[in-house]
């Protein structure tokens, strides 16, 4: 019997898989659980049709992540932070204020996107690391200015 997969199953497949299993298996467990649908003809059309527009709109996340790369590689930020006469400043500069500073500059960038190499703990010049599409990232440099 050949179903097609909703959902990841281990051992069986991954989600929008064909697959063929034992027919009490697919009849009396993985579609009355919602594991499965049948792999009609009719089914096997939509499947492809919806992993189609699904690749549609992920070459367009992409696209997006790529022109809005190019356009961060340019920007260099300034971030004020208190600081001791040591430069050391109070507490840490964190991604917020790193996405607060690049909304100002008119680029939303999710802030859970931005990682660092190291932690931004003295005044001085560091580097943001901007995870904007899982193929596309972008290294922002940013300096820590004391106020």
């Amino acid at each position: 019997m050949e179903v097609i997969l909703k959902q990841d199953i281990k051992g069986l497949g991954e989600q929008n898989d064909i697959v063929n299993v034992k027919p009490g298996f697919g009849r009396n467990y993985l579609i009355p659980q919602g594991f499965a649908i049948q792999a009609t003809e009719s089914a096997k059309k939509v499947l492809a049709e919806n992993i189609k527009q699904a690749q549609f709109k992920q070459d367009k996340i992409k696209k997006d992540a790529t022109e809005l790369a190019g356009k961060l590689e340019a920007i260099k930020l300034s971030i004020g932070a208190k600081a001791g006469e040591s430069g050391k400043i109070f507490g840490k500069v964190n991604s917020i204020q790193i996405a607060d500073a690049l909304k100002a500059k008119g680029f939303d960038v999710d802030r859970r996107r931005i990682t660092f190499e190291v932690e931004p703990k003295e005044v001085g010049e560091y580097i943001a690391n901007l995870n904007l599409h899982k193929e596309v990232k972008v290294q922002v440099p940013f300096e820590v200015i004391a106020e």
